[in-house]
């Protein structure tokens, strides 16, 4: 079933890109679509864990508020007069079991504006940061609390040790 989608799912990309339903754009976009997914198949990423609604939400609203918060501090950053906030890279560890998890909280962590990950480090579950604003000892602990609070939310939203079969246990 999940093939099917994603025959379907290529297909369509192609219709788009080429901006007419036609016959010869529907073939040759299941052509594409069935090279690509033969030829370049994705590694299967293994799933573990339930999805935790409650918990789910409390996520999405404390991405929700971290952006807002983020955006006006960074804006704030922006238009104030004065020097340039100094930058660095923090490092910060993620003790997320699942790699799908992991990934998900560095997307999430990529989406609070100031900060971008440049590296994971899977195997020591460690991502490299880079940050605006570490001008204080204040604002690193704050990026270090921010971390730490996704870093709690996703395990509560997707993978709680009761759930977890995997090697990382």
């Amino acid at each position: 079933m999940l093939r099917i989608w994603t025959l379907c799912w290529l297909t369509l990309v192609w219709i788009l890109l080429w901006g007419t339903v036609s016959v010869a754009n529907i073939v040759s976009g299941l052509v594409v679509a069935l090279v690509i997914t033969v030829l370049l198949p994705l590694p299967p990423v293994p799933v573990e864990g339930r999805l935790r609604p409650l918990s789910f939400v409390v996520l999405v609203a404390y991405v929700t508020w971290s952006l807002v918060v983020s955006s006006t501090q960074v804006a704030w950053l922006a238009i104030k007069p004065g020097r340039i906030p100094p930058t660095a890279v923090l490092r910060a560890r993620l003790d997320i079991k699942s790699d799908l998890v992991l990934a998900l909280a560095v997307n999430v962590i990529n989406l609070i504006p100031g900060s971008i990950v440049l590296e994971i480090d899977q195997t020591r579950r460690l991502i490299y940061v880079h940050v605006i604003d570490v001008g204080s000892q204040r604002a690193v602990d704050r990026f270090y609390r921010q971390t730490a609070t996704v870093e709690r939310l996703m395990v509560a939203a997707f993978e709680r040790d009761s759930d977890w079969q995997g090697a990382r246990a």
